[in-house]
């Protein structure tokens, strides 16, 4: 046998998916899942999957893990996680896959590409909704008898602090309230295409109405998962409360203008120019 027929054949590598950068578009409220794995610290939601069951949804699960099993078999799938191989929502309907089949008890993880196999979206009810609710703190990882354990409690509040405070606006998609040290602001996920989204925004701005009323400006964006999250800087008075109007008279001025084709005007082409000189891609 000759030299070359005794070396050994190298396994093939499987192939790399292609990287998908709107990866959440088709959940029920896109901007929600944007929101809960980028920006919100402490929130979940309960999602219905195709087969009757249900799953938690959390922006953050102890120590960073991908999922848990509860002890009623109930499975938390965790959305502030490292890893990324090319589909995050592939990704993470593998960690589902897992807990579904997974004892009770059980921490979940995913540690290599877990190749093809279905999306989040092919495992979501059709008719599925998804009602984010904010936590002020970390104790809907625990039970409340729980919680009360020192050594538990000491760790919570430890985490908790690192929190910014933070109100889901409830009268549209993907709008989150917060307050960083002195400051305050509004960050909302649009699940708009991208391109119409900013010629809209830039329209807006160059009219003068960006704003959410007295005491808020819109300084810039960020983008994220393929969607533009405008951020608006807000007076130290301003709550959450007082933007519930104003978002949705907002979001009523924006519709008409996402289906607008006709040329900007020089106004608008400075808007959008100066919009996007502002604006941060992040994931």
């Amino acid at each position: 046998m000759g030299k070359k027929s005794r070396r050994r054949v190298k396994a093939e590598k499987p192939a790399r998916r292609p990287y998908v950068a709107r990866t959440f578009e088709g959940l029920p409220a896109e901007g929600d899942w944007v929101a809960l794995r980028e920006i919100v610290p402490a929130a979940s939601g309960t999602l219905a999957l195709a087969d009757g069951r249900e799953i938690v949804v959390a922006s953050l699960l102890p120590g960073g893990v991908a999922g848990l099993v509860r002890p009623d078999g109930t499975v938390w799938l965790g959305l502030q996680v490292q890893h990324n191989y090319g589909d995050i929502s592939r990704d993470l309907a593998a960690v589902v896959e897992q807990g579904l089949a997974g004892e009770p008890g059980r921490e979940l993880s995913l540690a290599a590409d877990p190749g093809d196999g279905p999306r989040l979206q092919d495992l979501v009810a059709p008719d599925a909704t998804f009602e984010v609710t904010v936590h002020d703190g970390f104790e809907y990882w625990v039970d409340e008898a729980d919680a009360s354990e020192p050594a538990l409690a000491q760790a919570l509040e430890a985490a908790n602090e690192s929190i910014a405070p933070t109100v889901r606006l409830t009268g549209v998609e993907g709008a989150y309230w917060t307050q960083m040290g002195n400051r305050r602001f509004l960050r909302w996920a649009q699940s708009h295409d991208e391109g119409p989204l900013l010629d809209a925004l830039a329209r807006l701005h160059a009219a003068g109405t960006s704003s959410l009323g007295e005491g808020t400006r819109l300084i810039g964006m960020f983008r994220s998962h393929a969607l533009l999250v405008p951020v608006w800087d807000l007076d130290d008075e301003v709550t959450a409360d007082d933007l519930e109007a104003p978002a949705r008279a907002f979001a009523d001025r924006l519709e008409p203008l996402l289906s607008d084709s006709s040329d900007l005007t020089a106004e608008e082409r400075s808007a959008r120019s100066g919009l996007t000189n502002r604006q941060l891609t992040i994931r």
